[in-house]
């Protein structure tokens, strides 16, 4: 049965100039996968017979950019909005396992699918939204299925990272792997240690964030292992305490899947258990401990995403995260919240919340979710807190820096040491956040200490 997808005008506009340039067009690949499955696409990419400097000619009233022309892309500003715009074309040779070597460019859509990752990528529309669909990715897309275009080997080799992709695809859409390409996958993994960190930072952050996540690390624990091998010595690690129902790794995938699908809570999760084999101990009745593995956690979560060249304010939340995940939860009260609001920050905090509620939920035992109360009386006594608006930041410190040197306090590491004081007095309610109150402290303890 033929199918169609709604074009936006822009697009529509688009493929009609290069029509009427007397050159075919289609919008191509993952927009017409989303529309097919009823989501909004969020780019539309074309193709075309016209070669790049065609393509740029054809639009030479607006901003091109060659971004790709020796691969045939031209990049089409429209209304602020860009367009890749690239030139049917047949590939050779992956020497390095991403680029092709040589790029032919040719005259036929089918040709230019055929050289595509998966079936459900490598359909096209045409300006009245009809779908052509060469290689049954629209029954595959039906079915749930990620199926390769041809070879599965053979796409792979071309470019590694397509393995990964397969894996966030699955993830995000719920899909299984087709089992040809399942098999290749787990046979050419390792090639994935010649991609560039770069690349496997955006896939596996995409899939650690896809609704099927747990599933997919569970099937492809040997792949996500060439990625970050020190996640191995948690599979099938016993813990050995009636605390926990699963090994580390299961224990790991459980939690994981409670998680809400946010990149830093995701991550934290996947690496707040990683240090426990490394720290394991038995008491004298045999009980497993762990004790130290959060702060061996976070020192190994540091050094594994700045190795995949996390930015470095992921790098620093994520780590924070992961040091702070065994923090004590329970009896807590708006003095205690202030001070780990003083300690972490609130968006930290929350996130941390969050983490240590799947932490509990992803222990597998009865009663554990009780833990949602819980967390719903924390959050609601951290929003009563801020919306109170008392201070537990120097920021919001009613002195600062150069009120104390106005009060005869040596500049220097001094200043700081009295703020970070004044402050938490001012959390445990020993002092008013008030100038007075506060700048006749600091003289009082400056008189003190010289005193002394």
């Amino acid at each position: 049965m033929e199918q169609t997808i709604f074009l936006p005008d822009r697009v529509k506009s688009l493929l009609q100039r290069l029509r009427e340039g007397g050159f075919a067009a289609y919008a191509v690949g993952g927009c017409v996968r989303d529309s097919l499955l009823g989501l909004t696409p969020q780019d539309w990419d074309l193709c075309t017979d016209a070669r790049p400097e065609e393509t740029a000619a054809c639009f030479s009233d607006l901003r091109t950019v060659l971004t790709g022309a020796q691969y045939g892309t031209v990049t089409v500003i429209l209304d602020e909005q860009p367009f890749e715009i690239t030139t049917f074309r047949a590939e050779s040779g992956y020497s390095d396992r991403r680029h092709p070597d040589g790029v032919l460019f040719l005259g036929s859509l089918r040709e230019d699918l055929s050289r595509r990752d998966f079936t459900v990528n490598a359909m096209a529309a045409g300006e009245d939204g009809r779908v052509i669909d060469c290689f049954g990715g629209a029954e595959d897309l039906k079915n749930g299925v990620l199926r390769c275009v041809g070879d599965p080997e053979k796409r792979f080799s071309e470019d590694a990272l397509r393995m990964l992709r397969a894996l966030r695809f699955a993830a995000r859409l719920g899909f299984t792997i087709e089992d040809a390409t399942a098999a290749a996958i787990h046979a050419q993994k390792d090639a994935l240690g010649l991609v560039a960190p770069e690349r496997l930072e955006k896939e596996l952050t995409g899939l650690l964030c896809g609704p099927d996540a747990a599933r997919l690390l569970a099937q492809y624990a040997d792949v996500v292992c060439v990625l970050v091998p020190e996640l191995r010595a948690c599979m099938g690690f016993r813990q050995f305490n009636h605390h926990h129902a699963y090994d580390v790794w299961g224990h790991t995938l459980a939690a994981l899947n409670v998680a809400e699908p946010e990149p830093l809570l995701r991550l934290s999760v996947l690496f707040h258990d990683i240090g426990k084999p490394s720290v394991f101990t038995f008491d004298k009745q045999l009980m497993g401990h762990f004790y130290g593995h959060a702060t061996v956690s976070a020192a190994m979560t540091e050094d594994i995403l700045r190795r995949l060249r996390f930015d470095g304010e992921t790098v620093r939340r994520v780590t924070a995260l992961v040091a702070a995940h065994n923090f004590h939860l329970f009896d807590l009260n708006e003095k205690r919240v202030r001070r780990l609001l003083s300690k972490y920050g609130e968006a930290t905090l929350r996130q941390l919340l969050r983490l240590r509620r799947a932490d509990v939920l992803g222990k597998g035992l009865p009663g554990d979710d009780r833990i949602e109360g819980v967390i719903a009386e924390a959050e609601a006594l951290l929003d009563r807190v801020v919306s109170q608006q008392d201070c537990f930041s120097l920021a919001q410190l009613a002195v600062n820096g150069d009120d104390l040197l106005a009060i005869g306090i040596p500049r220097g590491r001094a200043v700081g040491l009295l703020l970070q004081r004044l402050l938490d007095a001012v959390v445990d309610g020993s002092l008013p956040n008030e100038r007075e109150a506060l700048v006749q402290y600091a003289q009082y303890f400056s008189s003190e200490a010289k005193t002394n």
